[in-house]
């Protein structure tokens, strides 16, 4: 473990989270991100919740907290007025007040790599898991760079530290050719090979890799910080592929078929809801393939349907909403939006422990406690 570090600013709580639940796939109607503070702020304390509630925001500012990571945003929409008269403005002057900064990840969580439904697919224990619904193309752009031969391998290792070259389950992938390099170096050059005002040749690697578009900038910065020339040639190329390890929802499959009545008890018992709601097939089967999505699902129950899902489990289904899954010939399992959520805390503060360790930074982090589902059943 690496020795602590004695300052964390929240700039770099921000660019963790921007790598790993970029804000690029968040819907365009949400609000992730920051909300309250100053990027430069010292963290010593962090507290991961599902909602930023008066509630939270007391625990957040009674442990000691200078950062309070929400799922739901606290701003959706811009205000008018803060005013302690309402809930947010009380939120909004009390985190001020506090040095209580409040960052969200919500959709953008949501539709990430080792996001929440992910962590909703494998604590159902749903195996094989695929995005239901993948993003739109464009995410992804080829990085072609020309490599003095013996330079490449610490090239290509600069661009897989910075989050090139991963294709599905599969990373550090690469393509490379051998080849020749001219150039003429001019004047106010300083060149790594060859003469001012001399053609050279020089015997070269054509790399290429895949990048992701949000980690682009960080890619280049480190290529061009690992690569020996003073100008480095290179090509960015757009591309129409989508990553297959993004989206929103997650399909996959049941080590063994169960009934719908058997599922359903195991979302209770993994989930800890307190109660749910069925809705079944016409002509109902045993479940193998299963559907899920946390929070308000329903708008994937046609693509549910499509894909061959036997289940979609969600929360916020509407009755209309459930007579069209019946129609489709999809069972529904209602688990709620929050019961489909909760698990974003502890699965957040987990991953971002760990990150924090082997940083070596110097900093607690902690879940809300007493979070619960606004709803209860008579």
């Amino acid at each position: 473990m690496m020795a602590k570090t004695s300052c964390v600013r929240l700039h770099d709580l921000v660019g963790w989270l921007n790598r790993n639940y970029p804000q690029s796939l968040a819907e365009e109607w949400d609000n992730v991100g920051l909300q309250v503070g100053d990027l430069n702020q010292e963290i010593t304390k962090v507290m991961v919740a599902l909602e930023p509630t008066e509630q939270t925001i007391k625990q957040a500012i009674d442990h000691h907290c200078q950062l309070l990571i929400s799922h739901h945003p606290l701003l959706f929409k811009p205000l008018k007025k803060i005013s302690k008269n309402d809930e947010t403005g009380r939120i909004l002057f009390a985190a001020i007040q506090n040095n209580l900064a409040i960052v969200s990840a919500h959709t953008n969580l949501d539709h990430a790599a080792d996001g929440l439904n992910d962590w909703l697919a494998e604590c159902l224990d749903l195996g094989a898991t695929t995005p239901l619904l993948p993003p739109r193309s464009g995410d992804l752009v080829k990085l072609v760079v020309f490599v003095p031969e013996d330079d490449t391998d610490r090239v290509a290792t600069a661009l897989f530290k910075a989050g090139a070259g991963h294709i599905g389950g599969y990373d550090h992938c690469s393509f490379r050719n051998r080849g020749t390099g001219t150039f003429r170096p001019g004047t106010d050059t300083q060149p790594f090979i060859g003469q001012t005002g001399q053609d050279e040749r020089v015997d070269e690697v054509r790399l290429e890799t895949i990048v992701p578009r949000h980690r682009l900038a960080a890619t280049l910065q480190r290529m061009e910080k690992a690569h020996p020339y003073e100008e480095v040639a290179y090509d960015l190329i757009p591309l129409e592929n989508r990553r297959q390890d993004i989206g929103l929802g997650r399909i996959g499959r049941l080590a063994e078929p169960l009934s719908l009545e058997e599922l359903a008890h195991r979302c209770k018992d993994k989930l800890d809801c307190a109660a749910l709601r069925i809705v079944a097939a016409e002509q109902p089967r045993p479940v193998n393939k299963v559907a899920v999505c946390g929070g308000s699902g329903a708008s994937l129950i046609h693509e549910a349907a499509r894909q061959g899902a036997d289940v979609l489990i969600t929360g916020d289904i509407k009755y209309h909403e459930a007579m069209a899954a019946r129609s489709l010939g999809l069972a529904l399992i209602d688990a709620g939006h929050f019961a489909t959520e909760h698990l974003m805390a502890p699965a957040l503060a987990s991953r971002l422990d760990h990150y924090s360790q082997t940083q070596g930074w110097n900093m607690a982090i902690t879940t809300a406690q007493h979070e619960c589902d606004p709803f209860t059943h008579i």
